[in-house]
């Protein structure tokens, strides 16, 4: 069984990125984290030890010539876990035969995978890495 420290954070697709994590900040008292980072895509807000994580919404990939409002929806749930609870996930997963991607995010590593019915997962790292705001 994986051992997670909780949920990371929540990505969002949103309408306008810089908007939405003003209204997160202002209304609900986030606070802006990873500034400067990614060209400023995803956004990231948080509170306490949980965080958003705001990307544009994008259209789903259908067919050009068809007029389709963006997909507003969430892109991903990310769980944090201490170092070596992210390399023995990644064991885990391997001997369940359950397949993942590594990605380097310069402030984090995270394994990408997905549940049964197709919703994508993350289990993401800081430890050894730098700070988590």
């Amino acid at each position: 069984m994986l051992h997670l420290d909780g949920i990371d954070h929540v990505a969002l697709s949103v309408g306008n990125v810089e908007y939405a994590a003003n209204w997160y900040v202002e209304v609900l008292g986030f606070e802006r984290r990873f500034q400067g980072m990614w060209g400023g895509v995803p956004a990231f807000v948080g509170k306490g030890d949980t965080a958003l994580a705001l990307f544009p919404a994008r259209t789903d990939g259908r067919e050009q010539n068809e007029k389709r409002a963006p997909a507003i929806r969430m892109l991903h749930l990310a769980f944090r876990a201490t170092r070596a609870d992210f390399l023995s996930a990644q064991s885990e997963l391997k001997q369940r035969g359950i397949s993942f991607q590594f990605q380097d995010h310069e402030i984090s590593h995270s394994i990408y995978f997905n549940d049964p019915d197709g919703h994508e997962l993350e289990i993401t790292t800081y430890d050894g890495l730098g700070s988590n705001s």
